[in-house]
C-alpha cells in the first residue's frame, strides 16, 4: 500500500466473483482488498465457482484472493458466507460458526435502526428452479465468451484501442436479458417491501445498482454488489449510507504492487496445502 492509508468501511458486500473461472478480475480484487479494513465482509454467493472449478485452472492470484480474505478474520473482520447457486453445496453448512466466520443462506442487517435483508437473489431466478442443466450449460457458454474476449482485447490493445466487454455488450442489447434484469428487481422490492425491510441487497445477475422501488404497499432501496468479472464492483456501508465501488474509477488501489508470478497455476497438492495452511493460521 506504501504511504495510502487503508480505508476502514464498516460493511463491505462481495458477489459472483467466481473464483475458478477464467473471467475472474482476481489480481484487481487483490489489489481492492489491500486498500481496506472492513468491520464486516459479506460474500455474497458465488464466491468460489464450483460449477466450473476444474484442477488445470487455479492461479496463484485465485489462491491470494482467499488467503487475504481469511487474513482478515485475523485482525477483526467479521466474515459472513451467504451460499450463492455456484456454490450451493455449501447451503448444507448453513448456520456454521467458527470464530468470525459463519455461513448462513441470507441475513438481516440492522443499521441505525432499518432493516436490511441480504441473500444472494438465485431464488428468483426461474432458469435455477426449473432448468438447471439450461444453467449449468450458460455458465460454460459464459466462461468461453469470456476467453474469446481475453483474446479480443489482446488484439486490441496492439492496435491502441480500448478493451470491451463482449458478454456485457450481449447482455446490455438483448431485450429478453433486459426484461428479466427488470424482473428480478421488482421481485425483489416486492418481497421486501411486503416483509418491512428498509433495504433489499443481492447479486447473481451481476448488475451494480442502488435505487428506491416504489409499488402501492410502500418503498425499499434496492442494492446489487455487481460482480467481478465484468463490472469489478462491490457495496461499501460508512455508518450513514451505501455507496457503490466501482475499481474502474479507484487510483490507489490500481497503483498497489502484487507479487510476480501471480497467474502461475498451482496443482492440487498445492492448493490442499495452501488451504489447509491457511485455516490453521487463521485457528491460532
Amino acid at each position: 500500500m506504501g504511504k495510502h492509508k487503508r480505508r476502514k468501511p464498516e460493511i463491505v458486500i462481495l458477489s459472483d466473483i467466481h473464483l475458478g473461472t477464467y473471467g475472474c478480475h482476481a489480481e484487481e480484487l487483490l489489489r481492492y482488498l489491500k486498500t481496506i479494513k472492513p468491520k464486516k465482509l459479506i460474500l455474497n454467493g458465488d464466491i468460489i465457482d464450483m460449477w466450473q472449478f476444474s484442477k488445470h485452472y487455479w492461479p496463484k492470484s485465485h489462491m491470494q484472493v482467499i488467503k487475504h480474505i481469511t487474513g482478515l478474520l485475523a485482525k477483526g473482520t467479521k466474515i459472513i458466507y451467504l451460499t450463492g447457486n455456484h456454490d450451493e453445496m455449501l447451503r448444507k453448512f448453513a448456520g456454521f460458526r467458527l470464530g468470525s466466520f459463519q455461513i448462513e443462506n441470507k441475513i438481516v442487517l440492522r443499521l441505525n435502526g432499518k432493516k436490511a435483508w441480504v441473500f444472494h437473489g438465485d431464488v428468483f431466478d426461474v432458469t435455477m428452479k426449473y432448468s438447471k442443466w439450461l444453467a449449468k450449460l450458460g455458465a460454460v457458454g459464459y466462461d468461453m465468451l469470456i476467453l474469446i474476449n481475453t483474446f479480443v482485447n489482446w488484439c486490441l490493445k496492439k492496435i491502441g484501442k480500448e478493451r470491451i466487454s463482449l458478454s456485457k455488450r450481449v447482455k446490455d442489447s438483448v431485450k429478453t436479458a433486459v426484461k428479466f434484469i427488470n424482473d428480478f428487481e421488482k421481485t425483489a422490492a416486492d418481497i421486501a417491501i411486503s416483509n418491512g425491510y428498509n433495504f433489499v441487497v443481492c447479486g447473481h445477475i451481476h448488475q451494480p445498482e442502488i435505487r428506491v422501488i416504489e409499488n402501492e404497499k410502500g418503498t425499499v432501496t434496492y442494492l446489487n454488489s455487481g460482480d467481478w468479472v465484468e463490472n469489478l464492483t462491490a457495496l461499501e456501508y460508512d455508518g450513514t449510507g451505501w455507496s457503490i465501488y466501482r475499481y474502474r474509477d479507484d487510483a490507489v488501489a490500481k497503483s498497489v504492487k502484487l507479487p510476480k508470478r501471480l497467474r502461475d497455476k498451482l496443482d492440487n497438492d498445492e492448493i490442499f496445502k495452501d488451504l489447509v495452511n491457511e485455516f490453521l493460521t487463521t485457528r491460532k
